[in-house]
């Protein structure tokens, strides 16, 4: 069973795409293999004109679980992709002292995943992520087990980041708020084979606060949003309601 078919995607530089879609579709199949952890069955995917063939450190993952290695402290963590580049180790401490200090956890260097609530350690996987210096910021759903106020601040934290650095991100989520609220463009997947229903450019002021997301344009977004995505959830609930029978 074909999981993605037919998908053509291009992220311009610095660009901040959100990927939505029923579940199922192939979002997490899509960035996955962008990363270069799935072998593609046909096509391919390039970044920077360079063919992807597996995992590089021009990309780095931002998962929904932050995947800390318990045994280390927050700027262990964050050090862990500096090691595989062979940087020196007072070099990786100062990175991984300068990443923490700007996703908010400066005072939090040497406390381990257990001493971490939900969100400060997906701010560590944040900081691991873009430690690297990365091309290509991927993230699957990554507040998605967060509560609600977390997961607006974390998005807030990213934006601002974003916003310094102009990474280019790609976005997997569930949201349809934050999708409109973080995005340059939204590209709405159909049910599987997922392929790309629509493509909606978000012209929204940056920087984005409250009155952005309270505003009458966002709520048109967001409308617009849920008309293309609506078919294709249903399509997704009944393809579950027939497995059950």
């Amino acid at each position: 069973m074909l999981a993605l078919d037919g998908v053509d995607l291009t992220a311009r530089p610095g660009e901040f795409v959100s990927i939505l879609g029923p579940s199922g579709c192939g979002k997490s199949t899509l960035l996955l293999a962008i990363a270069g952890l799935l072998r593609l069955s046909g096509g391919t995917i390039s970044v920077d004109g360079r063919t992807v063939t597996g995992p590089g450190l021009d990309r780095a993952v931002v998962f929904q679980e932050a995947g800390l290695l318990p045994w280390r402290s927050a700027a262990g963590n964050v050090a862990l992709g500096l090691e595989a580049k062979g940087v020196p180790r007072a070099e990786r401490a100062h990175i991984a002292r300068r990443y923490l200090e700007l996703v908010g956890l400066g005072d939090f260097l040497d406390a381990h995943p257990r001493q971490l609530s939900g969100g400060m350690k997906q701010r560590v996987g944040l900081a691991r992520a873009l430690a690297v210096d990365p091309q290509v910021l991927l993230m699957d759903e990554p507040f998605a087990a967060l509560d609600a106020q977390t997961r607006d601040r974390i998005g807030q934290s990213l934006l601002d980041i974003w916003a310094q650095q102009r990474k280019t991100v790609l976005f997997v989520t569930h949201s349809i708020d934050e999708a409109v609220y973080l995005s340059d463009r939204i590209l709405v997947m159909t049910f599987r084979p997922g392929t790309v229903r629509a493509e909606i450019p978000v012209d929204l002021p940056r920087p984005r606060d409250e009155r952005v997301r309270n505003s009458a344009e966002f709520a048109r977004y967001r409308a617009q949003v849920w008309d293309q995505l609506a078919e294709e959830v249903t399509r997704s609930e009944e393809a579950v309601l027939q497995t059950r029978r």
